[in-house]
């Protein structure tokens, strides 16, 4: 299904992003972890794609496997960064084959401890939007293209206005919907939505949430972002844990709950959960905002 008909009501969509396994144990855990999920009744879900396309084979097996053996919409990411005309368009010839109907399109990171990095033809994630356009009028299949937002700023553009000048550019060269990195106030993500509009940006923004649930998941999340905000009450609370492992977790579900249902009330267009190919937590989330009848 086109994303623009997944977004198409004012209804909050929920949707979940896994990463491919490395091992048949872990993909094993990870299916468990979607069909505990999918009885949420997503959006959709999405699959991560490594640094540099590092991933590129795994990501794509996943994507098959999701749409052919589950009911779920399944959108693969894409980065631009090493990557080719040549090395995309075999890609969206891939999954336009097996009937993925979206791509969320990303500048993405280089991969780590390499020589040098060789840029590819896509410069910014704009570039990449503009050719899956392209392709999509050229072969009459038409993707859905989602791209991200940064509430708190992306770490590499520290000029504001120019952040969403770009964001602007990605939105004119054919993106439908914004989904954006994980935060941890919600102020962020009004004060961005805010901007938005002001800008002349019409499309439905979903909301990244990731839940605290350990503390060398915490600094992983900070390394992951490039910079992410940890609001004091935040880390307060996760102090009084004093190393409690379970209370680490409880406060993270907690605060992410808390952070949910404020999105809730001020009309957000979509919660997409992080969700660190694990499904616990994200269940725990939902009964606590009144879904516990899906469970």
């Amino acid at each position: 299904m086109h994303i623009r008909e997944i977004l198409a009501d004012r209804e909050t969509k929920f949707s979940f992003e896994y990463f491919p396994p490395k091992t048949s144990a872990a993909e094993d855990a990870l299916f468990h972890a979607v069909a505990d999920l999918q009885r949420f009744d997503p959006a959709f879900v999405s699959v991560t794609y490594g640094a540099g396309g590092t991933t590129r084979e795994a990501t794509r097996g996943l994507v098959h496997r999701l749409t052919h053996e589950t009911k779920i919409n399944t959108i693969p990411h894409l980065t631009c960064i090493g990557h080719s005309h040549r090395d995309v368009e075999e890609l969206l010839e891939k999954y336009a084959e097996i009937g993925v109907s979206n791509i969320l399109a990303l500048r993405g990171d280089p991969p780590q401890k390499v020589g040098k990095i060789v840029q590819g033809d896509f410069p910014h994630a704009s570039d990449l939007v503009r050719f899956i356009r392209r392709f999509s009028e050229r072969n009459g299949h038409d993707f859905g293209i989602g791209v991200a937002g940064f509430p708190e700023g992306h770490p590499g553009t520290p000029n504001r206005i120019m952040e969403m000048e770009l964001l602007k550019a990605k939105v004119d060269e054919g993106a439908d919907y914004i989904c954006t990195q994980l935060f941890f106030d919600n102020h962020d993500f009004y004060d961005f939505r805010d901007r938005c509009e002001m800008t002349g940006i019409d499309l439905p923004i979903l909301a990244g949430i990731m839940p605290v649930t350990c503390i060398t998941g915490l600094h992983r999340m900070a390394e992951l972002a490039a910079g992410a905000r940890f609001p004091a009450k935040l880390m307060r609370a996760l102090a009084r844990a004093n190393g409690d492992s379970e209370a680490v977790r409880r406060i993270g579900i907690h605060y992410a709950t808390a952070q949910c249902a404020d999105l809730l009330n001020h009309d957000v267009r979509g919660i997409h959960f992080y969700t660190l190919n694990q499904s616990s937590s994200t269940t725990e989330i939902f009964r606590n905002l009144g879904n516990g009848a899906l469970v």
